[in-house]
């Protein structure tokens, strides 16, 4: 890996601070670029009682105990664990800087700490997640949210929105974009050439041939029907209480899941903490925690790394099938 990834810690008063400078701990075998307050980390480095040398210009370490950062200045200083309104046009300057920096190509990937939504939505932000934003940032009409955890992939038809308008959300067009970004990502990005996806029912038993609901009828099999016929694996409607049995999930690579709900809950309890959330459809590479901003942890040095630790490793790994696929 040549270009470094640019790292966003996210809410500075939560735990994403804390967990970059732990990982910074150690020796690293690709190179960052944290794009962030500088004081911040310095500060929350003391408060932790981690060695931490920041270095900023020209050159990018790994040495155990360094950072290389790009500046971006805080709006008013921190408390950890505190929320503070007025720091939300913070966090996303960092978010614009590292998109730019990558639709430049001067990073690899980006890979973002947790950030607190509701803080950003009452400083007059209209913000629902890392997801929406970044596709706007990008240009992009349709991304999809996928996580990982082990082997078990998890996308998303809707995402951050109400369960009373998930089913009105729901239609062919968007639909057939979901899984074609989720085909296209997992044969470019991941390796695998042919897909599986696995697509859930929205209603229980699948709608039990409409008699508990017509989304797949009219929704869900004609985009599976059409897409099969173009020669994509793609399978369903699948109730979601069975879909996720070990023997359903032996035949795909991922399942689509109709709403958030409905798929994170089994993805979390197989892998929480350890996760990662990858935004597909982008014209860059996004990988993040899988957590939020645990502000009761900030600062006490109990946070668990691990979920950030396979976030940069996902990036890295994309990054490297993405150079081999376009090789």
């Amino acid at each position: 890996m040549t270009r470094p990834l640019a790292i966003t810690p996210g809410e500075p008063a939560g735990i994403g601070p804390d967990l970059v400078i732990q990982l910074a701990q150690s020796k690293r075998n690709t190179d960052w670029l944290v794009i962030a307050d500088p004081e911040l980390l310095g500060q929350r480095a003391n408060i932790l009682g981690l060695k931490l040398h920041i270095s900023m210009g020209a050159g990018v370490t790994r040495e155990a105990g360094e950072l290389s950062m790009v500046p971006v200045p805080l709006s008013v200083p921190v408390t950890a664990g505190v929320l503070d309104k007025r720091n939300s046009a913070y966090v996303l300057a960092t978010l614009d800087l590292a998109v730019e920096g990558c639709l430049s190509g001067d990073y690899s990937a980006l890979v973002t700490g947790p950030v607190q939504k509701s803080v950003i939505s009452d400083a007059g932000v209209d913000f629902t997640g890392h997801t929406d934003y970044l596709a706007r940032a990008c240009n992009c009409e349709n991304v999809v949210m996928m996580l990982a955890a082990g082997d078990l992939r998890v996308a998303l038809a809707t995402v951050h929105i109400p369960l009373a308008r998930v089913s009105a959300s729901l239609t062919i067009n968007g639909l057939r974009d979901t899984l074609r970004i989720v085909h296209a990502a997992l044969r470019d990005q991941f390796g695998i050439s042919n897909p599986r996806i696995l697509v859930c029912g929205l209603n229980p038993h699948a709608g039990e041939q409409g008699h508990l609901g017509r989304e797949e009828i009219e929704v869900i099999q004609p985009v599976i029907k059409a897409l099969s016929t173009q020669g994509m694996s793609v399978s369903g409607p699948y109730p979601a209480d069975t879909v996720f049995t070990p023997n359903m999930l032996a035949q795909g690579d991922v399942v689509v899941a109709m709403y958030h709900d409905q798929g994170l809950p089994v993805l979390k309890y197989k892998g929480f903490g350890s996760a990662v959330n990858i935004t597909l459809g982008l014209p860059l590479i996004r990988t993040s925690v899988d957590h939020g901003t645990a502000l009761d942890l900030a600062g006490s040095g109990s946070a668990s790394s691990a979920s950030l630790s396979q976030a940069l490793g996902m990036a890295g790994t994309l990054v490297a099938h993405g150079s081999q696929s376009t090789a």
